[in-house]
């Protein structure tokens, strides 16, 4: 399925470029922005936090979405994506899963730096999500008894 960004993206857009000087990227130097939009019409946006450490690197999707979170907010409608790539950029795999624990039909929107946008619903990203409830009952042990 294919988004046709309009202007009521436009205020989504504009809050994910004014945190994307935020980033802390001095070891990529790729920084992104993004602004979370939640059902309710609230805004979260967040930037990417990096670490020496790889692993503890924060996207700035996960990081909006825990200010979201947070704030008591957990669905959400739309998500923008800036960043320094001349090409839009998509989610990363984990930010994928983050995001489809609340809102599997997320739309998303991501601008590169040349100008040129992409867009996508989660459920096209990760069309195979993790969902927990889906999966305990073949992980629960036999018998019906603890594991332990």
């Amino acid at each position: 399925m294919s988004l046709e960004p309009d202007d009521s993206w436009t205020p989504l857009r504009e809050a994910a470029e004014a945190v994307l000087d935020a980033a802390h990227a001095p070891y990529s130097q790729f920084r992104v922005g993004a602004s979370l939009e939640a059902s309710d019409g609230r805004t979260y946006s967040g930037c990417n936090i990096e670490n020496a450490s790889f692993p503890v690197t924060l996207c700035a999707e996960r990081v909006a979405l825990g200010t979201a979170v947070a704030d008591g907010a957990t669905r959400f409608d739309r998500l923008y994506l800036v960043s320094d790539a001349a090409e839009p950029v998509a989610p990363c795999g984990m930010c994928r899963q983050a995001l489809a624990e609340f809102s599997p039909e997320l739309q998303i929107v991501s601008r590169g730096a040349a100008g040129a946008e992409s867009a996508w619903r989660l459920s096209e990203l990760l069309p195979a999500a993790f969902h927990l409830d889906a999966n305990r009952e073949s992980a629960a042990p036999a018998g019906g008894g603890d594991a332990a």
